[in-house]
């Protein structure tokens, strides 16, 4: 099992620094998208995951409104386009989407946060229509917030720099990969 803590502590890092709340409504990273300022039942985690809340008692899935752009499922891999879509939730019970074109640092689970191994990262590419994922990074005790540049070479997509120069060992791998 893989938790989000890396990416949560980047998100909060980035938000601190932009002055934008981690939970925030659509219409905040999409304010030129009408239907985005429409929706009350959705919100973005951070700049880059979408969560819809299943709503009502016993419900599997639930019309989704999704900003422009495509959307990866972060449970499931599938790959939806912008607009009103029908999505069931997995095992999470929620739908929960990623921008497409995004890599989410991940890190082995843990009995708690103190200990989390930070020098082993795996970087999951959320990318279907682009050769390049970005994302951020941001390891306890640091200062700086770091941009993380994936491009892909032939199937797999490749980390450009390094901008932890060595303090982390990345595990590169497609979303929903084992």
């Amino acid at each position: 099992k893989y938790r989000l803590m890396p990416y949560v502590y980047a998100q909060a890092k980035n938000c601190s620094e932009r002055g934008l709340p981690m939970v925030r409504a659509l219409f905040i990273e999409y304010p030129n998208d009408p239907g985005s300022w429409l929706v009350d039942d959705e919100y973005l985690f951070g700049s880059s995951i979408l969560v819809a809340p299943l709503m009502h008692e016993n419900a599997t899935g639930r019309a989704v409104y999704l900003p422009p752009g495509t959307w990866i499922d972060y449970q499931s891999g599938r790959a939806y386009p912008g607009g009103w879509r029908q999505i069931e939730a997995g095992e999470i019970p929620a739908v929960i989407l990623v921008r497409d074109g995004t890599v989410i640092p991940e890190i082995k689970l843990a009995q708690c946060t103190g200990e989390m191994d930070w020098s082993h990262l795996d970087l999951v590419v959320f990318a279907r229509n682009t050769d390049m994922a970005k994302g951020l990074a941001y390891l306890p005790g640091d200062s700086n917030l770091h941009e993380l540049t994936l491009n892909k070479n032939g199937n797999s997509f490749q980390l450009s720099n390094d901008p932890l120069a060595g303090k982390v060992t990345w595990k590169i791998r497609p979303a929903n990969a084992p």
